[in-house]
Parts: structure tokens; C-alpha cells; sequence
């Protein structure tokens, strides 16, 4: 019997210096010293930042070293010059990151040449109307338009090239005009086009996540003055693997439960990844299950065959092998992959908080602030590593001017996160978390607020459940002996089985974030922002060492969220 068939039946470098000020609320972890940078008058001083607590201040500072403004910083890499007049293909143009991405360069270097934008549509003039109503009319581009005034539509519509396409298409759903013109303009290409559910059915996943990237290399290699292919994937996408994780390209084949197996372990036990036969063997799924029960059958299907190969969901897994196909294709094409991991709100740029859409940690942060999660399952000591927007954004830019410089024919990998350089603990999240509701509470259809407690954690499915069941009947009412009213109970019934669902759901799909063992090493990105001019570092900073987290959490990016996703919406 065949697989299918079986299946159907069944310590940290520090950062060299911060572009911002140094205040004593910045969160740098206890017992760690950075060298931090700080501006007084004519000279940069670089502080040896302890992060042992003192009575006055909290913090101790020691001066170690000053020098002349002008010489200070390193060396420039040259960004805003080499941008300058290059043409960029960028495709999942309308996503969270890219726009951030195309905001930014017009915002900062507004004589780059001509941006094409690969965009899901019918055709063109489909592909004009999304540019129009999710890219112009979006309010992260409010800056731009106050730069530019009447000729804001003018500039942007001269700069911005839809393009109707598809990464999951050959020839990327261009027409062969369009697509011959591109490749004779084009100078980088910026792939940000991903599926991002992570129990996507698997043939989906598979689609975009891997054989996507792939397309779009065979497109670059038809690009006559290509100088640089960047690739965003996530940090994430290393797995469980545990401890400090490198910034290592992945190679074909290569596997994180091979990585894990010890000397003891079986050589036929060791699972072996072909993706092609992977390809196959989610295609010939349709051939052995009814359409009914497919897209089901679909999604257990990459879930399974993700943790046989020591991935934790589909999207993580699928992303790797988009990895694993670019570094087999490349050739003599630079390429640059920047992993980042979990990406928030924008901290500075080109204004605090703003977010598009429900990100990663933003389902847990509104049920949490609704009531509806009183506990949740993880450890509290946990890392989740987040980063905001801006500073993805800015760490990509320097990379593509670093590498596109270079042009040298080699991979270069970047984990852009906090993890290893100032942590944010699980318990953390939600202390400030709690913070916030408690002096902004959310309310109920009562229009009375909505009261949290400190979150309560759990190491096991079973308790978590039991556990969150039995809250639920209190918060409901359904313990309230004076609601006799049958059809009322009933409604208050449904609503408690479905909130019971919801969370268990949550904790489910969160469960390999909340007990992750890993922390990601990012020393390449250390040397990338080393290298930058303190100009440079003003203006495309992402010093994550300087992020204080409990002001960013409690009042840039719930107050972001809760503006741009939830539209100001107090009743829940």
C-alpha cells in the first residue's frame, strides 16, 4: 500500500551602534552589554550599555569611547545612491510588507525609476483599479500624498506599473509583451508573494510557497540587467530546530528531522524530501478522495507530511522548500534571502502603528482582550520573536543596495528579528498586553467594559481545555440560575460552544510558537547595518536592540491595531 493510499484509508554578537537615542526605558535584556551610540552635540559617544538595575536610574551607563561625528558609523554602502534610477519588479505588490516596501523607497528616494507591480487580476484594467483602491488609497501613503500635494496621483501613477500576473502561472501570468518589456528593464526583483495560512491545503501551499519562487527565478534569468533576486521568507522557517539557529541557506533534500537524528537513529527511519515526488503526491491526492472531503483531506495532508519532516505546519514547510528550489536554480544570480520572523506594526515609519490586516500575534491579543482568553497554552518563559514592519522593510533595502553593489553570484541569508539580541517573553506580551485593556477596556454588547485578569498558562492540551471550557460557562451567564428563558440559554449555549472552539483552535495552531526552543542568530544583519553610514543608519535604521517593548506593545502597536484593523470598533 502506498503512502497516499495509507493516508486516504487514515550569546549573541551585540549591535557596533543605535541610530536612536538612548533612553533608560530601552528593553535590553538583564546581565547583556551593548555598545549603544548617542549623539551629544558634535560627537557620537558609544555607551557600554549594562543592563544590571541601579537605584537612581534603573539602568548603569558607562562611557567607553568618543568620536567626531564625521568619521563615526563606518563606512557608507551607498544605498540611496545605487537605488537611485533602478527599476524593480515586486510581486505580492498589495501584501502587508510590499507596500511598506514601495512606500518607503518613493517616500525616500523619490527618483528611483519604474516599479513594476505583479498583481493577482484579470487583466490590466483589473490591475489598475487594485493599485488605485488598495495602494493610493491606503493610509500609509497619507505622508506621500502630503509630499507631493496635487501631483501625488501623477507621481505615484508615473512610478507604479501594475502588472496582471501570478506567481502560481507559467510565465507568471504575464503576456509575453509585458513580459518581454520587464525583463529588458528590469534591474531587481523582490519576492514577496506568499501563501501565509499555516494549515493551507497542501497543493495551494505548494503553489505559491514553493514552485512560486521558483517561477520567478525562471524569470529572472531571462532578465538581461538583473543585478539582485531578493527572496522574503521567515526565520520561521528553520523549523525545530532549537537553540541559537544560523543564518544557513537550505540546500535540496535537506530535511530538519535528518539534522535531529542521533547515532542511534535507524538509517531507514530518516525520512528523505524529494520535492517533486512532494509536488506529486499532493496531486494525485485528488485522484483517491471524493471533492467533498479534498480541501480536508488537503490540509491534514501537509500537516502530516510537514512534522515528518520536522517542520511545523504547512506554510513553514512549503516556504523551506521555496528556499531549497531558489538555492538549486540560482546560478550566477545574486541572491538575498531575508528572513524575518514575526512582523508587527510599524514602530517609526513612515508612522507609528500602522498594520494591514490581522497579523500573527494580533488573534491572540484581541481574544485575550475580549475575555474570551482568560488562559492559553504555552510557556511563559518562551521567546516569541517579533520585529516591526519599518525595520523589515529598512534591512531589506540595505541589503539589496549591499548586494546589488556586489553583484557577486553568491547567497546570502538574513534573519531580521529580536530574538537574540532583546528578547520578548510570551508572559510579557500579554502582561502589557493587559495593560493596555485595562486602561483602555474593550466592551460587550452590554456596553460595559470588559474586564481581564493576568493571563493564566498551561503545559498541556487536556488542562487547557478542561480549564478554558469551564471559564467560558462562568463569563457566558449560563451559570446565572434566573435566566430561565429556553431560547436565551440556548443562544448563550452556542455562543459558549463557539468561543470554546475558537480558542482551543488558536491554541492549536499556536501551540509550536509557544513552547519554541529556538533563538535566531543574526550576525550577517549585524554587519550589514556596521557597514552603514550614520546617515544610512537615520534614515534606514533597524536597530531591534533598541526596541523598548512595553512601549511598543502598549502604545504603538495594539493602538495601531485596534485604528487600522479594527477601525476604532469598541463593541465586541
Amino acid at each position: 500500500m502506498s503512502f497516499l493510499q495509507s493516508f486516504v484509508s487514515t550569546a549573541s554578537v551585540p549591535y557596533k551602534s543605535y541610530s536612536r537615542s538612548l533612553t533608560s526605558t530601552h528593553a535590553i535584556p538583564y546581565g547583556t552589554s551593548i555598545p549603544v551610540l548617542t549623539t551629544t552635540k558634535s560627537y557620537h559617544c558609544y555607551h557600554h550599555y549594562n543592563s544590571t538595575r541601579t537605584s537612581a536610574t534603573g539602568r548603569t551607563f558607562r562611557v567607553v569611547c568618543c568620536e567626531n561625528k564625521e568619521n563615526a558609523g563606518g563606512d557608507s554602502i551607498g544605498i540611496v545612491s545605487y537605488l537611485q534610477g533602478k527599476n524593480y519588479l515586486i510581486t505580492g505588490a498589495t501584501g502587508f510588507l510590499a507596500k511598506a516596501f514601495i512606500e518607503k523607497m518613493l517616500r525616500t528616494v523619490p527618483d528611483v525609476g519604474r516599479i513594476f507591480l505583479l498583481i493577482k487580476a484579470k487583466n490590466k484594467e483589473a490591475a489598475i483599479h487594485r493599485l488605485k483602491t488598495e495602494i493610493l488609497e491606503s493610509e500609509l501613503f497619507k505622508c506621500l500624498e502630503q509630499m507631493h500635494g496635487k501631483s501625488f496621483k501623477a507621481f505615484m501613477m508615473r512610478k507604479l506599473v501594475p502588472v496582471a500576473g501570478n506567481v502560481c502561472e507559467s510565465n507568471l501570468g504575464m503576456d509575453p509583451y509585458t513580459a518581454n518589456e520587464i525583463a529588458k528593464e528590469v534591474d531587481v526583483i523582490i519576492n514577496s508573494a506568499a501563501n501565509t495560512t499555516l494549515d493551507e491545503r497542501y497543493d495551494v501551499a505548494l503553489n505559491t510557497n514553493t514552485r512560486g519562487p521558483s517561477r520567478l527565478l525562471g524569470f529572472a534569468k531571462k532578465c538581461k540587467k538583473l543585478s539582485l533576486f531578493l527572496h522574503v521568507s521567515t526565520a520561521y522557517v528553520n523549523g525545530e530546530r532549537q537553540g541559537l539557529i544560523m543564518e544557513k541557506p537550505f540546500h535540496i533534500g535537506q530535511t530538519i528531522a535528518e539534522e535531529s537524528a542521533t547515532s542511534e537513529t535507524l538509517p531507514k527511519s530518516i525520512p528523505v524530501l524529494d520535492i517533486i515526488a512532494e509536488i506529486e503526491l499532493a496531486s494525485d491526492l485528488k485522484l483517491f478522495v471524493h471533492e467533498n472531503v479534498v480541501a480536508q483531506k488537503m490540509k491534514e495532508l501537509g500537516l502530516q507530511r510537514a512534522k515528518i519532516f520536522g517542520w511545523q505546519n504547512t506554510y513553514l514547510f512549503t516556504k523551506a522548500m521555496g528556499e531549497m528550489l531558489l538555492n538549486g536554480m540560482r546560478g550566477d544570480i545574486p541572491l538575498v534571502i531575508i528572513r524575518p520572523s514575526v512582523i508587527e506594526s510599524s514602530i517609526k515609519e513612515p508612522f507609528p502603528g500602522w498594520i494591514q490586516g490581522s497579523r500573527v500575534l494580533d488573534p491572540l491579543i484581541l481574544s485575550y482582550g475580549k475575555g474570551w482568553l482568560p488562559g492559553f497554552l504555552g510557556d511563559p518563559k518562551t521567546v516569541i520573536d517579533v520585529v516591526p514592519l519599518d525595520m523589515v522593510v529598512n534591512a531589506s533595502i540595505a541589503a539589496i543596495a549591499k548586494h546589488g553593489i556586489a553583484a557577486k553570484p553568491e547567497l546570502n541569508v538574513y534573519h531580521v528579528g529580536s530574538s537574540a539580541v532583546n528578547p520578548l517573553l510570551v508572559h510579557d506580551l500579554f502582561k502589557f498586553s493587559c495593560n493596555h485593556f485595562t486602561c483602555s477596556p474593550l466592551m460587550n454588547s452590554e456596553r460595559t467594559n470588559i474586564r481581564i485578569n493576568e493571563m493564566k498558562f498551561f503545559n498541556s492540551m487536556d488542562n487547557f481545555a478542561s480549564y478554558i471550557s469551564d471559564e467560558i460557562v462562568q463569563r457566558s451567564g449560563l451559570m446565572d440560575t434566573t435566566i430561565t428563558d429556553s431560547k436565551l440559554r440556548g443562544k448563550l449555549e452556542i455562543k459558549r460552544k463557539k468561543i470554546v472552539e475558537h480558542v482551543v483552535h488558536l491554541a492549536k495552531i499556536y501551540e509550536p510558537y509557544m513552547f519554541y526552543r529556538g533563538r535566531f542568530d543574526n550576525q550577517n544583519t549585524q554587519k550589514l547595518m556596521e557597514g552603514m553610514s550614520l546617515e544610512e543608519m537615520r534614515d534606514f535604521g533597524f536597530n531591534v536592540g533598541s526596541i523598548n517593548w512595553e512601549d511598543y506593545i502598549l502604545n504603538v502597536h495594539i493602538p495601531g491595531f485596534r485604528r487600522h484593523v479594527l477601525k476604532g470598533r469598541l463593541v465586541f
